[in-house]
């Protein structure tokens, strides 16, 4: 007897959360700045994104993977899962936003701009996420930053990493199970 796979294709916005250490990529770079106690160098204030926290594409990654489970055909092809139209948020916007939640010792400053080229609006189309899936995220660009930034500066603080991840998954979930009630 022959099975068939379902299989689906899944992308997020622009990604941010604790542990991220990438190199060039904004909240890591903000940071380390910040850890360093240098200014956060901001080569695009004016470029949009769409921000969200990790947990939020991961709640729709394993909804599809659920829904693929029971019914693959349906849910087979590709999938966006990215933030509220008003989370697609500035740079600029981001990283006051993470000098303001850290603290005073957090500066930034507006750099050189000649670098790679970068598009000045991204953003994702996640209607299908919302209607097929019924996914929706939870956090608002207000608490995935808050999230974020109490996640690094909680390390800075020699928290135990993994403590933090699992303080926030729960208030994460939470705050889903609220909103489903």
């Amino acid at each position: 007897k022959k099975h068939k796979i379902a299989l689906a294709t899944a992308r997020a916005g622009n990604v941010i959360g604790g542990g991220d250490w990438a190199t060039d990529r904004i909240v890591p770079d903000c940071i380390k700045a910040i850890l360093a106690g240098k200014p956060i160098v901001v080569r695009n204030p004016h470029a949009v994104r769409p921000w969200q926290h990790v947990l939020e594409p991961l709640s729709g990654y394993l909804c599809l993977a659920e829904n693929l489970g029971k019914d693959g055909p349906k849910y087979s092809g590709s999938w966006n899962f990215g933030p509220a139209e008003q989370d697609c948020q500035t740079v600029g916007y981001l990283v006051k936003t993470i000098c303001s939640q850290w603290g005073p010792k957090a500066e930034y400053s507006l750099g050189n701009t000649k670098g790679p080229h970068e598009a000045t609006f991204l953003k994702l189309d996640c209607s299908k996420a919302h209607t097929l899936l019924g996914w929706r995220p939870h956090w608002d660009l207000k608490n995935a930053l808050w999230a974020t930034v109490a996640w690094y500066k909680g390390c800075a603080e020699r928290r135990n990493a993994r403590e933090i991840c699992l303080e926030q998954i729960d208030k994460y979930e939470r705050l889903k199970q609220c909103e489903s009630a």
